[in-house]
């Protein structure tokens, strides 16, 4: 349970640490990232079934909207279990969430749309001060990794043709 506790405590503090005191390279790409973040388990199992692990895990630049448990716990179990038993679907709405490139917050708030990895395109907005890609609110940013970045989401985008 300590052990718990102190690995929990650790990762916490890496996300309060801004991107900017971080002086030395990352050392963990995409997925060894969002692996060591238990709030994206549910996303890293999804892609290991989705076969996008070597994918998310080589040496080209990646940004990852990343949904979190929350938003997974948001989409119906039946939706879940479909797109869990069908890898090219799977791997298509996955593919939705990433984009080509490291593209930090401060360049997706300066852009109105992005053509993701799958082919379709993403919407920016500002509303308030919160920032969203398509409906659902970037809660977390410019998490960097050795391979590109990850911003953690409040929901799951669904590519149009989903």
């Amino acid at each position: 349970m300590l052990k718990r506790l102190l690995v929990l405590a650790a990762a916490m503090a890496m996300l309060a640490l801004p991107a900017s005191s971080a002086t030395a390279a990352p050392s963990k790409d995409i997925v060894e990232t969002a692996a060591s973040k238990p709030q994206f388990s549910t996303l890293v199992s999804l892609v290991e079934k989705a076969g996008l692990v070597g994918v998310l895990s080589g040496k080209t630049n990646y940004t990852v909207f990343a949904p979190t448990n929350a938003a997974f716990d948001k989409v119906p179990k039946k939706t879940l279990n479909e797109l869990a038993k069908n890898k090219a679907k799977l791997k298509k709405v996955l593919l939705y969430h990433v984009l080509p490139g490291k593209v930090p917050a401060s360049k997706v708030l300066k852009t109105k749309s992005a053509k993701t990895v799958e082919g379709s395109k993403v919407t920016f907005s500002v509303r308030g001060k919160n920032a969203f890609v398509n409906d659902a609110k970037i809660v977390k940013t410019d998490v960097r990794c050795s391979n590109g970045i990850i911003h953690a989401i409040n929901g799951v985008l669904l590519p149009p043709s989903s």
